[in-house]
């Protein structure tokens, strides 16, 4: 296996605290007011982009970037509609602690509106405030989620990358070379979907493994489980590079998400 332990450590402890080397990220300060706008400076772990497919006809791309900063982690993201009669786009910044605690979550629309929401800590909780319009006035809902809440917002595919690596970290274990995750053992996560105003709690399960036909040929993937009251998703992820997710799917339904 060409994913040495370090490097899976390393990965998961991005954005989560995990094993020995989440001492080391807990120990590291979090930034001032002024060094925030450098955080995206910090060192890429992933980026790319997701083609959204809809009964095998493109319908958007999601384009992001997984940073390590000194305060946690930074996942930005931007997603737009190919061939719809509207175009829409709209972005996202997720910051994260070192222990994978949400420090701020902001979205924004950029066409064919200008809407915003924002997801912020408040004391041990969430809260998130909202507008449609510039001129509207600010909505805020309180949410009795703890900061550890899982962020899985609509259009956002990278989200869910993010919650497989959380996932594998809580779940398997590195030995003879391999990544070992145990079968029907399903763990559960607590998510919010800021768009939609609604939390839920989100089973994941691993399925064993699965060979793939991608755009560059067959692979040998890890499968995962994503489900919750609205649907189930499933994931492929590969080990040989990083455990980067390839594609999802919703289960039931002809929409596809693949990495290009």
């Amino acid at each position: 296996m060409k994913l040495s332990y370090r490097r899976l450590v390393f990965m998961m402890a991005l954005v989560w605290c995990i094993t020995a080397a989440s001492s080391l990220a807990n120990a590291a300060p979090l930034p001032k007011e002024k060094d925030k706008a450098k955080e995206h400076e910090g060192q890429l772990v992933d980026s790319g982009s997701f083609g959204v497919y809809q009964n095998g006809h493109r319908v958007g791309t999601e384009t992001f970037s997984i940073y390590q900063t000194s305060g946690g982690s930074v996942i930005q993201s931007e997603f737009k509609t190919v061939n719809a009669p509207t175009d829409a786009a709209q972005t996202s910044e997720m910051q994260l602690t070192p222990n994978g605690e949400i420090r701020r979550y902001e979205w924004k629309e950029l066409t064919p509106g200008n809407a915003t929401s924002v997801v912020l800590p408040n004391s041990d909780f969430l809260a998130q405030k909202w507008k449609t319009t510039p001129d509207e006035k600010e909505h805020e809902q309180p949410y009795l989620l703890p900061t550890t809440t899982n962020i899985l917002d609509d259009y956002f595919f990278v989200h869910r990358e993010l919650l497989a690596w959380k996932f594998l970290g809580q779940t398997c274990k590195q030995g003879n070379g391999t990544t070992q995750c145990p079968l029907k053992q399903r763990t559960q996560f607590g998510t919010l979907n800021p768009h939609q105003h609604a939390s839920a709690p989100l089973g994941a399960e691993f399925l064993g493994r699965e060979k793939v036909t991608l755009k560059n040929g067959e692979r040998d993937l890890f499968k995962l489980e994503f489900k919750t009251e609205a649907g189930t998703w499933h994931l492929w992820l590969d080990d040989q590079d990083h455990f980067k997710v390839m594609r999802m799917s919703v289960v039931g339904e002809n929409t596809v998400v693949e990495r290009d």
